[in-house]
């Protein structure tokens, strides 16, 4: 007789089972300081500041749906802590060149977090192909002015890119009157929100349904600014030294063809790699320039890899 098919006698060895595991795990804890948990830790809930802005239009936080909304960008943001400490890293070295470009347009300092929620201020590539830390498409990158082909793509150019992203937001400004829907029309497109507004019968951001990502859109803004203006207050330790800064640079103008950009920037003391970094726009390792275009070429400064110009 095989006692293991009697319902009894397999529940009796379970239980004798369970209780030896329990009681071995309970002497391994009381053993092995390693195996013991630690509960410092502790995640909180965060208190909604009194006054939110985008662009000094108020973000209607008595509205419940709206904090909300408000709540859970700040919450996602502050607990994804790692991202949060490299935003504010690239931010101190990319923020120094966006924010006097969009101040030559007067557009609102706010506009930076538009750049930072869209690309991390990366040269990222979405889905549907807009690249750059604007996340241009290739489309609107042509309408105002961008070469954009397989050789060259200014669209990873930091500063003509801002330019057209200042643009483009102007004309929303001037479209809707408000700097709010000029950033909703950026993600959605300025025809997307003018179709929604009049559908739904509305006139602000706030009022509007709409799809998930243009309805986090602004929240997202605004989270990232108040994050980024209150560091402590949100957990953010770091000291200036911590901190990603852009490398000293000066422009070399070229009106020519480049036959090779690794002898090209060999002659500035520098690697391809190094002349890549600075110039992601540069697509190919050559230039064609059939039409003599003027081109602005970043070169870092020759202390700033430690090495010497060699020619």
């Amino acid at each position: 007789m095989n006692v293991f098919k009697k319902p009894i006698f397999y529940f009796l060895l379970v239980a004798i089972a369970g209780f030896l595991s329990l009681a071995f795990t309970k002497n391994s804890l009381e053993k092995s300081p390693r195996l013991t948990p630690i509960f410092d830790y502790n995640v909180y809930a965060l208190p909604m500041p009194q006054h939110l802005d985008f662009s000094e239009e108020s973000v209607p936080l008595t509205l419940p749906d709206i904090r909300e909304r408000m709540d859970r960008e700040l919450l996602v943001n502050t607990y994804w802590q790692s991202n949060g400490l490299l935003l504010f890293k690239r931010a101190n070295k990319y923020f120094p060149i966006i924010e006097p470009i969009l101040k030559s347009y007067g557009i609102p300092d706010d506009f930076k977090y538009l750049a930072l929620i869209e690309s991390g201020l990366q040269n990222v590539t979405s889905p549907a192909g807009a690249k750059g830390f604007w996340q241009i498409m290739k489309s609107t990158g042509k309408e105002y002015g961008l070469e954009i082909n397989s050789n060259v793509d200014e669209r990873y150019n930091l500063k003509l890119s801002t330019h057209v992203a200042c643009q483009y937001l102007l004309r929303g400004k001037e479209r809707f009157g408000s700097w709010t829907l000029a950033a909703a029309s950026y993600n959605a497109g300025m025809s997307g929100i003018a179709s929604e507004l009049d559908r739904q019968s509305v006139a602000s951001y706030y009022d509007l349904l709409l799809g998930q990502e243009t309805g986090r859109y602004i929240f997202r803004i605004v989270a990232l600014k108040e994050i980024m203006t209150h560091p402590k207050q949100y957990g953010f330790n770091f000291e200036d030294h911590d901190l990603y800064a852009y490398a000293p640079t000066y422009e070399v103008e070229i009106d020519t063809a480049v036959a090779d950009f690794v002898k090209f920037a060999k002659d500035f003391g520098l690697n391809y790699k190094q002349l890549k970094l600075h110039n992601p726009w540069l697509r190919e390792e050559f230039l064609n320039n059939k039409s003599r275009k003027k081109y602005q070429i970043e070169i870092p400064e020759a202390k700033y890899y430690g090495q010497e110009v060699l020619r």
